[in-house]
């Protein structure tokens, strides 16, 4: 079994229902994929490094999700990176091979 942990953080501008909505959502597609949602830590709202332009919009703060998964595979994680990459709620993600 491969380790992995993904950082996500969503858009500031959705309300607190829609912001569960879109990490629940996206662990299900780990799980639909065949991984294993060994835990899941939502920071909440955090300040940003720096300003993140997404379309027209350009963000300040986020909210912060990190989840770990098992995963026998990683047909799970390209599926979360592709979402990811074409989701407008999701303004940054960062996915980490974590080895024994």
């Amino acid at each position: 079994m491969r380790n992995y942990e993904i950082m996500f953080i969503v858009r500031p501008t959705l309300g607190e229902d829609e912001i569960k909505k879109v990490a629940s959502n996206f662990q299900k597609t780990l799980e639909t994929n065949g991984a294993k949602v060994t835990n899941v830590d939502a920071w909440g709202q955090k300040t940003l490094a720096y300003e993140i332009k997404v379309g027209n919009n350009t963000y300040k703060s986020g909210y912060y999700f990190v989840v770990n998964i098992e995963a026998s595979d990683d047909k799970a994680v390209k599926e979360f990176d592709r979402l990811a990459l074409i989701s407008n709620d999701i303004i940054r993600h960062l996915i980490i091979n974590k080895e024994d």
